[in-house]
């Protein structure tokens, strides 16, 4: 190995020294009959004379992250994927074994056998009769991990992170039960969890910049997946009424607090269905997602307390927006909208729908306000051309969003399932395109011959994976959510 490092080339050497005894410095396989959690549960209060009494054996694998040596005893902490347990190591009892424990530094990854005891401070110990190499830790591991200054190299090297840090590893854990207990509450529903391509030849369902690639063998250019949606809802034109995908989406976009190109996000569709009853839908899903992945409705996110018991407001997006200020005249003119925004120091790029003036004008007026559940309903038909227009003011389409702590977690609409005016937004989305709009959608043929041979009235929406486990993690970055998330090129000293 190169690294010169000092404690790396001792442990190094310790290396070579197990391998001049015989001793396999990466072993094989250990049957670990316990975890240390459910060592603690069973026995964490028995009484000492219970533990003596019983003498109850137990064998467990795991890395050493702490040691104290005491010259004819020494105690460590061992942790498994489960939590730490001590093990108690006693010369009269290992013998000539006792000598290994010379070459075991923190970070070793051990097997043991032995069985229970209580220290006179009671803490709940396993006093080892053998013990078992089982991976040499070459790099120490650090003494100080936690902090901002870490931050950079805790999310490069999770791998650290996860060893030194439980509640990251908590995090993850929760994580875990989030993606479970969602498919759980589809499951039980009727749903069918589907698996759609992630290379399209046309980027779609999602107004958003595409990741492009090349395929040697059909020498085409294909597009990474920016949402599973025309997929999908081509499925309910087959038959299915119920469909869901946990997909990853990528989005050749900013990387920020919330925001990383390769994503999560759970997409599920249903027939015969509109935006009112997602509404509902979703307030049953959050409500039963955060019971079982936290026991609570009322989560802790940052400073304040979210309440996710239903039912929550519903607010149109033009009310959102003159409750926050902005003047209703500007609703139906893009270019006095433009101007208004540019009096307020924004920045409105020339050629703006008075759609995406109104987007950009809300998200800077009325975004940072939504704290506590709250869907915006009723969007300009211009940002949402996958979206069916409301019947009584066609300017205007059935969906909403979600915000959750100032930011979107969930977008949903009643299902355009006219072939004419898919037609007629495709190719608005083109001409936006073409006018210099890089995240414009782009014409669609094959869906709209989908379309014509008939999808039945439907409703469907899209939630924010990641944005979700920040939510009932208390995570205020996207990246502590994301085990390995996309960072800058490594500094190679």
């Amino acid at each position: 190995m190169e690294d010169t490092n000092d404690l790396i080339q001792q442990r190094i050497n310790k290396v070579r020294e197990l391998r001049a005894l015989g001793i396999k410095p990466y072993g094989d396989s250990y049957e670990a009959a316990d975890h240390t959690s459910e060592l603690k549960s069973t026995y964490g209060d028995k009484s000492r004379e219970f533990l003596e009494s019983d003498n109850i054996s137990c064998s467990i694998a795991g890395r050493i992250v702490a040691m104290r040596d005491f010259g004819k005893a020494a105690f460590a902490h061992i942790q498994d994927s489960a939590g730490k347990l001590q093990v108690y190591f006693k010369k009269d009892l290992l013998g000539e074994d006792f000598k290994l424990l010379k070459q075991i530094d923190i970070g070793d990854i051990i097997g043991i056998k032995g069985h229970l005891f209580k220290t006179r401070t009671e803490e709940l110990t396993i006093e080892v009769k053998s013990f078992t190499l089982l991976t040499k830790s070459i790099r120490p591991l650090p003494e100080k991990w936690h902090g901002l200054k870490d931050i950079e190299t805790r999310y490069r090297q999770r791998y650290i992170d996860l060893i030194v840090n439980p509640e990251v590893r908590q995090n993850f854990a929760t994580r875990s039960r989030i993606i479970r207990a969602v498919r759980d509450f589809l499951e039980a529903r009727g749903f069918i969890e589907v698996e759609t391509p992630m290379m399209h030849q046309i980027p779609g369902g999602a107004t958003a910049r595409p990741f492009r690639t090349h395929h040697n063998a059909l020498d085409t250019d294909l597009f990474l997946r920016i949402a599973p949606e025309l997929y999908l809802k081509r499925l309910l034109v087959g038959g299915y009424e119920r469909v869901y995908e946990l997909n990853k989406n990528f989005r050749n976009e900013g990387i920020s607090t919330r925001h990383n190109p390769e994503f999560s996000m759970l997409e599920f569709y249903i027939a015969y269905r509109d935006y009112h009853f997602l509404m509902s839908f979703t307030e049953e899903l959050f409500a039963e997602v955060a019971m079982k992945a936290t026991g609570t409705l009322t989560i802790p996110y940052g400073d304040e307390i979210i309440d996710l018991t239903p039912p929550w407001p519903r607010v149109p997006m033009l009310d959102a927006l003159e409750k926050s200020g902005v003047p209703p005249e500007i609703f139906k003119d893009a270019e006095k909208a433009k101007q208004w925004a540019r009096s307020q120091r924004m920045d409105i790029p020339e050629g703006s729908s008075l759609g995406r003036i109104l987007d950009e004008i809300f998200k800077e007026k009325v975004e940072p306000g939504l704290v506590q559940p709250t869907f915006i309903i009723d969007h300009p038909v211009e940002l949402s051309p996958l979206a069916k227009r409301k019947p009584e003011t066609p300017d205007l389409v059935e969906r909403f969003e979600l915000f959750i702590c100032s930011r979107e977690i969930a977008n949903a609409f009643s299902e355009l399932n006219d072939p004419f005016d898919q037609r007629e937004r495709f190719v608005a989305q083109v001409a936006a395109k073409e006018a210099g709009d890089d995240e414009a959608h782009e014409m669609d043929e094959d869906f709209i011959r989908a379309l014509e041979y008939g999808m039945p009235p439907a409703a469907g929406e899209g939630i924010g994976i990641d944005r979700l486990v920040m939510l009932l993690t208390n995570s205020q970055s996207i990246r502590d959510v994301i085990l390995f998330p996309q960072l800058k090129p490594e500094q190679q000293v």
